[in-house]
């Protein structure tokens, strides 16, 4: 049977949301619904000239939405022109990055309808095949940024409710373990720092109860694991990153939502990320 995908493009402002469909292959068995596009893009600046200062034949050209001027009609001190020169190479540089990121994040909503779940992720990321989750997506500036979904084989065993793994406390402490399992290393000088910062259980929009689970985890290595002398192999910090989990049950079997992102990266993203999380729901399949 052919699953249709469907993507649904909704504005920061109002406007009315497109649909667009295609066919889906065997392999990619998905649905995917989209959430937050502008209704319209923004329209090229139109700049009117007087007659006194209209421009020639040849004096400006168009570059996608911009304007070019390749001939000046005012003359600009070359002092003057320097100090734009430099200002704009500021602003590029400092400035541009900082107003980038204050603008609001748009979502989709991916939906799995075969395996019964759903979530919100940022407009922007790429889904990765090949990773090993049963869906993986990650910021494709932020290597270290990256969600994905785990679901455990009915087969094995057979999950009622998330209570199941006992209250969050007990639940958060086999996240942290099995996160470390993962993350086992073989080099000579490793050495990882972890914590659980918080669980919680809540009750979502469905009617089901899920547990948040946020643990911290710390790697250090040897900058010469092969020193002989202590003094010699300086432990340095490699990387320091918040992993946050989702535990939801349905259809017998455990799904987690899991998220990485590095912890000065959640300090900025926090609202973002936990919209992610919050958006998260095991889903019925259908018989």
């Amino acid at each position: 049977m052919r699953v249709l995908q469907a993507s649904n493009i909704y504005g920061v402002g109002f406007g009315i949301p497109s649909i667009s469909t295609r066919p889906n292959s065997s392999y990619h068995r998905h649905a995917t619904i989209a959430t937050g596009e502008a209704l319209a893009k923004s329209a090229p600046i139109e700049r009117k000239f007087s007659e006194q200062h209209s421009l020639k034949k040849g004096d400006m050209e168009k570059e996608g939405n911009s304007v070019v001027l390749e001939k000046k009609d005012f003359a600009v001190p070359r002092r003057k022109a320097m100090t734009l020169i430099l200002s704009s190479f500021v602003l590029s540089n400092y400035e541009l990055p900082k107003v980038a990121y204050a603008q609001s994040v748009e979502f989709r909503e991916y939906i799995d309808t075969f395996d019964g779940y759903s979530f919100m992720y940022p407009r922007n990321w790429i889904q990765v095949r090949g990773a090993g989750a049963d869906i993986f997506f990650r910021d494709p500036l932020v290597l270290d940024e990256n969600l994905s979904v785990e679901i455990s084989s009915p087969s094995s065993s057979k999950y009622k409710s998330v209570k199941d793994l006992g209250p969050p406390e007990e639940a958060g402490k086999g996240v942290l373990k099995q996160y470390l399992t993962e993350f086992m290393s073989t080099r000579l000088g490793v050495r990882r720092e972890s914590s659980v910062l918080s669980t919680s259980s809540r009750v979502a929009d469905d009617g089901k109860l899920y547990y948040d689970v946020e643990v911290n985890i710390k790697s250090y290595a040897n900058n010469n694991e092969l020193a002989v002398m202590p003094q010699d192999r300086v432990a340095r910090l490699e990387w320091d990153r918040r992993y946050l989990s989702v535990l939801g049950v349905e259809n017998n079997c455990l799904y987690e939502l899991r998220i990485q992102t590095p912890e000065k990266v959640f300090v900025q993203e926090e609202s973002d990320i936990r919209a992610i999380m919050n958006s998260f729901r095991a889903n019925k399949i259908a018989a």
